[in-house]
């Protein structure tokens, strides 16, 4: 049998090293493209399905409220009102057959339909009652609404049921696929690594220790050696350069199983939001109702209204956090105005008076004039110092304080920009997690969810601006916000 030679031996085990090194990479590329695409189309799809569901839900609690309001006092505002809810509902339904994808989400929205048809009915014949002073009738038929109420909430339970079921199908099914992933990511570096020490055995017996023996003997014979030496560096250099494509594979095979891995968090992240949305949105509704009908009813005093609306705003305030939690995987569009970011400072502080008093903190504001108008989203931009400043709260605390500068300025390549600095004397944030504290999910409190930073970010480059942090470990930090202004005219340079 003729033996194979040491060229073919060499060349077919750099060939298998390649090979594995190519399949390794593109089998990466490939998985990772294919997982990115099934994830973010299902988790949009059954978050804003679970999203349509809370809506329904909520806007059914408001009308069941609205009408028992109305047999109390006979407010006509209230059937007003009724209605807009009845028509928030059907849109949140319709939206809801749009998103649907199996039989069984199609079956429980349309015997929503039939018994919220059946509903509005008996609550028509309800209002009509009262309408005409048949008080006691109308509410023993009132009494009977119920029925079909629980039936349709019961249903809307079951339709969101159906979305977490899905969501848990989809987080098992990534957990087996990254298993699978890392097995054979294993099995692939294992047999890179056997067939690397193949190479080296066969380069050193077979190429090395004969070249050695011609190098002693060509210096025996005093012979130019030269073109034996170029030819083991050559050797060496492809050798080296296999080596590195293993290193190359190893290192996207861990960035890969890093990328499912966070998006399986993120796919938690919807059925996270919607129990959230779920436990906190109805009692806030509730609690929105009773501040409304109470700013209707109390005479109050200025400093008293001054607490009611810095309570309502609060209110308001926790509203969009959780808003903002569910969306979180489907961004929501900015309402485009102009404003200026000095009056979003502004807003932020007033909202935090009382915050910022109760952790015994100082802010100064330092500000020559205005910042010039932007185009932008004043309650998200809101939001971000808003989120900076409790930040800077709860790391300073008692006695602790806080500098807010505003100045204008010019960056490539955005032009003319404002610059907000937002500095606190905290203990700092320390350099080695200081490029993390951006990242969503990173927190270093023991409470905290880790997106309040992340959101912000988002929110900034949507304003096509940046947000970074500077400050030493024990000295304290400053996040610094750079928004691009409008280019006419007159402004500083910085």
């Amino acid at each position: 049998m003729k033996r194979l030679s040491l060229r073919i031996k060499i060349l077919g085990a750099a060939a298998a090293l390649v090979a594995i090194a190519l399949m390794g990479g593109g089998t990466t590329v490939w998985m990772v493209h294919r997982m990115d695409g099934a994830l973010s189309s299902v988790i949009s799809s059954k978050t804003a399905a679970l999203n349509a569901g809370q809506e329904m839900e909520s806007s059914l609690g408001m009308q069941r409220g609205l009408l028992s309001y109305y047999f109390l006092d006979g407010n006509s505002e209230w059937l007003t009102q009724l209605d807009q809810q009845r028509f928030a509902f059907e849109k949140w339904l319709k939206r809801a057959r749009e998103l649907a994808d199996s039989d069984v989400e199609r079956e429980i929205l349309n015997s929503v339909e039939s018994r919220y048809i059946r509903y509005v009915n008996m609550r028509e014949e309800v209002v009509e009652l009262y309408k005409k002073g048949r008080m006691e009738e109308g509410y023993k038929m009132h009494r009977d609404v119920r029925s079909p109420f629980f039936s349709i909430r019961d249903l809307l339970e079951q339709y969101k049921q159906v979305q977490y079921d899905t969501i848990g199908a989809l987080s098992a099914g990534i957990r087996s696929q990254v298993a699978f992933f890392d097995a054979a990511a294993i099995l692939a570096m294992l047999v890179a690594v056997c067939l690397g020490i193949a190479l080296a055995v066969l380069f050193l017996k077979r190429v090395l220790f004969p070249i050695r023996l011609l190098a002693d003997a060509a210096d025996k014979e005093g012979l130019n050696s030269v073109d034996e030496a170029d030819e083991v560096k050559a050797l060496g250099d492809k050798i080296q350069k296999l080596i590195e494509r293993v290193d190359s594979t190893r290192s996207q095979l861990e960035q890969s199983r890093e990328h499912l891995l966070q998006s399986e968090r993120l796919a938690q992240v919807g059925k996270l939001a919607a129990g959230v949305a779920h436990s906190i949105r109805n009692p806030l509704t509730s609690v929105k109702m009773r501040l409304f009908t109470m700013e209707r009813t109390l005479s109050l005093a200025d400093a008293e209204k001054e607490d009611f609306d810095v309570i309502a705003e609060e209110v308001r305030h926790i509203d969009t956090i959780v808003q903002n939690f569910l969306e979180f995987s489907r961004p929501p569009k900015l309402k485009i105005q102009k404003v200026s970011p000095s009056d979003v400072v502004d807003m932020a502080i007033q909202l935090l008076h009382h915050r910022i008093e109760s952790y015994g903190v100082s802010v100064d504001l330092i500000r020559q004039r205005k910042l010039p108008d932007i185009d932008g989203d004043p309650e998200q931009l809101k939001e971000v110092f808003v989120n900076l400043i409790v930040n800077a709260c709860e790391a300073t605390g008692d006695g602790g304080k806080i500098l807010i500068t505003e100045e204008e300025g010019v960056a490539e390549p955005m032009g003319r920009v404002g610059v907000i600095r937002v500095s606190d004397n905290g203990p700092g944030v320390p350099e080695a997690i200081r490029e993390k504290v951006f990242e969503p999910f990173f927190t270093t409190k023991e409470e905290g969810t880790g997106l309040g930073l992340a959101i912000a970010a988002r929110i900034i480059k949507d304003h096509r601006g940046w947000i970074n942090i500077k400050g030493r470990s024990g000295k304290g930090s400053t996040f610094i916000i750079t928004l691009p202004c409008e280019e006419d005219g007159a402004w500083l340079r910085s």
